[in-house]
Formats: C-alpha cells, structure tokens, sequence
C-alpha cells in the first residue's frame, strides 16, 4: 500500500471579489489555518490547499488541474463567503475526481457583541454552500457533504473516511486483476460483463492459463522456500504433521513455493487482485489456500472460482481499511444454526479466508486437511476463530443494464462452540434486522454467495464508493422491510432503464 503515501486531497476555498481584498485576505488566511490543523490531525492523505477560487477562470483551471494531477485524488470544497455557483459550472462539469463539500465555518460561535456587516460578509458558508449544493444537485454530481466545524473530532472522523473511500475508488481506476483459470462451471453470480466492469470502474480484468503460473511457481529457488517456511514456523501454531520430518512436510514447503512464486506473478505484473479455481488446476500441486491468506492480508484482493468482481471489492475493502485493526476478506454464507431466535450464520471458505480477521493471531493454526473436490493434494491452510463486532457483507452483482451493490449489516459474534474438526478460518454472525427478513433481503436482491466482509468499514462507506462510480447501491439494514425493499427494487429498475 505504499501508493497511499504518494496520494493527497485539494482544499478549494470558494469566495468572490466583492467584497475587496482585505477581506480575501482574510479568508486566505483563514483557509491556512484550516489546512494545518486538519494535517496535524493526522488525515489518511495529506491535505493541500490551493488558491482561492474567486472567478469562473480560476476554478475550471484548478478542476482541470486535480483532474489531470496523478497524485490529486480528489477535492475538497468550502465557500466561505457567498461564491455565486454559475462561476463553477465550467468547473464541476469537467471535475472527474471525488467531491467533498465542506459545510463548516472559521468561527465556532457568533460574536454576540460585535458581529457587524463585515462579520456577516466574511462568514458565509451558511447560504455561500446553499447555493453551492444547488449546483452540485443540478450538475448531479456524486458527492459527499460533512457539516460541522473544522476543530470537531467527528468532521475528522468523517473526512477520514471519505479519504479512504476516495483512495479505494483511485486504486479501482487503476487495478489490475489476474484470473487463473475461469469461473466455476455453470455458475450464474460470478459471470459478468468485464468490459462494462472496465467502463465503469476502471479496473481491468484478464484471464491467464494456469500453465503460466506453474512456471513461476516451479521457478522458486530452495533458499528462498525455507526462509519462508521458517518464517511460518515462528508466526503460527503448526502441526506436528507438518513439522521437520511430518508426514506433511512436503505439503507445508508446497504451500510455501505456491506463495512465493503466486506473488512473483503478481508483483511482476501489476496485480493487485486475482482469482483461480479448484477446477482448473494445471500444474499445480493443491489449491493455493495458505498463499491466498496471507496475500489478503497483505492487501490483495481474490475472489474464489474466477469471482473477479469479489476480487475487486476485497481490493477496494482492503484498501478503504488500511492501518485499522480488525481486517476483512473474502467471504462466503457456508452453512446455518437454526437454534430458535438465536439464528447465525457460518461464514468461510473452502480454505481462502483472511487472518487479518482472527480473534487472536497468536491462536492462528496451520495444518493441512482433506478438500474432498478438485483431486489435487490436500492443501495447507490457516485455521483460526474471527473477531466479533460490528461487520458488513458486501457484494456486486452484474444485472444485465447495471451493476448492483449489496450491503447488509451484521453482529459479527463468538464462535458459539468448539469446533474441533473444522478445517478452515470462519467467522459466524447474525443478521440484521433478524435472520428471516436479513436472508430474505439478500436473496431477493440478487446478493452472491461470495462477498466481500469487514469489520473494518461500514455501508455508508461503501454507499460513497457506488455512488461515485453511479451503480445501484442497497442496504440491508436494522430498518429493513422485505416490503419497502421491493418497492426499492421495482422503483430503481425503472430509474436505470429511463437513466
């Protein structure tokens, strides 16, 4: 993820000449001051700020400019004085990176005993962004709106997550997927259209034989595999099947070859997420589970049995949740507990979950187990328990005219016993508001079995990044009725064909 550090936000203070220089001055000088405390606060990208904006000239160059600046991944935009919206069209209408408006204010309080015209000329933002939003509202621009004054830690907060949005939607600009292998066959959900995919986000998506990848596999020097193998040995619980001279050994330095050479693959390449198959494993010894894991915990993305739109958003999840502590992965609804009023789902993979999800790394086990599909050698995976707390499943379906995102809130809870058999990283949770109308609302909306989830980051996150790239976003949520949500669907699929 060393990308982020490169990446930075403009801060773009809308005024007018008016009200004369002095008081232009004073709202330079003001915007300063903002600047600096805002970076001091330790944002996920640096903010920089750049001249007032004060004629229709001025402003289209500096959209033109965010526009066409690598590094500028999008803009922030406060008016601090009143600045009549139709300077900004020229502007917004070229603007093709995310937009923030900023509804704050330099001072905190009104000055009861001096505010004077001049005071209500300076600070403006309350109409000043009225007639902004309208703009924005009549452009239809996707954007987001943070209302509070610049000192309070919750404005931080939110500027901080949309940051992190803004840096997931540059990385899909710019990602490039790798299959190996094609979908699972006969499956509906993980087919799509990758051309659209590539219109629409960005993103690029190309196929691979597995041949090629086996080549860099095998091309993995000894050294390297034991180095690899210690560093296993020091991290994890391993089993005494797996330990010099187990009966697995040969599976454990396998695994480690299959990781190495699958992200020498990668890294030569460009690639920031994949996706491979049990069906198609041409030269290749198992099924790549450990390295698959611990790709994801490096911030990879995949997705299971070609699934190259999960892959996507597990990258864009990953990169929206850098540096916090509670992970995400690759996920799949497995199987029920139907225990009365306590419904919970197990979530899982055949092996491909992330650790950067475990309750407690240290607990984190590897072993190798039987697959029973694919007829490769049994693979070695990481088996742990996940975290609890508040979570999100996320996924993206392709429905034919557009590209639908579904979002469902969760309780991500403890494992309710012990499971001495499973063979694989899990997570299990409850659905809200309950497991009825939860797995009603998933279903009726098209939602995949595969899916994106976190306990890092939230659906209004999530609803950021769909909004800017204009797909279908539905939340499946503690208010949700299985009524009013196909009312939603009927009315936006209507939108999208007259859209």
């Amino acid at each position: 993820m060393d990308f982020i550090k490169k990446l930075e936000v403009w801060f773009v203070i809308g005024s007018q000449h008016l009200y004369g220089e002095k008081a232009l001055r004073q709202v330079e000088k003001n915007a300063f001051t903002i600047t600096e405390y805002l970076n001091q606060q330790n944002p996920f990208l640096n903010i920089k700020l750049k001249a007032l904006a004060t004629t229709p000239e001025n402003i289209l160059s500096i959209c033109r400019e965010a526009s066409n600046q690598e590094q500028c991944v999008g803009l922030i935009a406060w008016m601090h004085t009143f600045s009549p919206a139709k300077m900004w069209i020229g502007g917004l209408s070229q603007l093709t990176k995310p937009l923030l408006q900023f509804h704050t204010q330099f001072n905190k309080n009104i000055p009861w005993d001096d505010i004077d015209m001049d005071y209500m000329n300076l600070h403006q933002t309350a109409h000043g962004d009225r007639e902004f939003g309208f703009l924005g509202a009549r452009l239809r621009l996707p954007r987001t709106i943070v209302v509070g004054h610049w000192k309070s830690s919750e404005v931080h907060q939110k500027i901080d997550r949309w940051m992190r949005v803004i840096t997931a939607i540059y990385d899909q600009q710019h990602l490039k997927i790798a299959r190996f292998g094609d979908n699972m066959r006969h499956v509906a959900v993980t087919e799509g259209d990758k051309v659209e995919a590539q219109i629409k986000f960005g993103y690029s998506v190309n196929g691979f034989g597995v041949y090629q990848l086996a080549e860099t596999i095998n091309a993995v020097n000894t050294e390297e595999i034991e180095q690899l193998v210690k560093k296993y040995e020091d991290i994890y619980r391993i089993e005494d099947s797996l330990k010099e001279n187990g009966k697995y050994r040969t599976q454990l330095i396998e695994g480690a070859r299959i990781e190495l050479g699958l992200k020498a693959f990668l890294d030569q390449g460009g690639f920031k997420a994949f996706t491979d198959t049990f069906e198609n494993l041409h030269g290749i010894n198992q099924l790549p589970g450990l390295a698959v894991q611990r790709l994801m915990q490096q911030g990879y993305g995949f997705g299971g049995e070609g699934d190259w739109k999960t892959a996507a958003l597990v990258r864009a999840v990953k990169v929206m949740g850098y540096g916090l502590k509670n992970g995400s992965s690759f996920m799949e609804d497995y199987t029920y507990d139907f225990s009365e009023q306590n419904e919970v789902v197990l979530g899982a993979h055949m092996l491909e979950v992330c650790p950067s999800i475990a309750d407690k790394q240290e607990n984190i086990r590897l072993d190798v187990k039987p697959l029973s599909i694919g007829g490769k050698a049994d693979p070695v995976r990481l088996i742990f328990d996940a975290k609890s707390g508040p979570a999100v499943n996320a996924t993206i379906v392709d429905m034919g005219n557009r590209f639908r995102m579904i979002v469902a809130d969760l309780e991500a809870v403890a494992t309710p016993q012990n499971m001495p058999n499973l063979p694989v990283g899990h997570v299990f949770w409850k659905l809200l508001p309950n497991f009825d109308v939860g797995t009603q609302a998933w279903v009726i909306a098209g939602g995949a079995h595969h899916s994106a989830f976190s306990l890092d980051i939230d659906a209004e996150m999530l609803r950021m990044f769909a909004e800017f790239f204009n797909i279908e976003f539905i939340h499946i949520n503690q208010k949700t009725e299985i009524s009013q949500l196909k009312n939603e669907l009927r009315w936006n699929e209507i939108a999208y064909k007259l859209g």
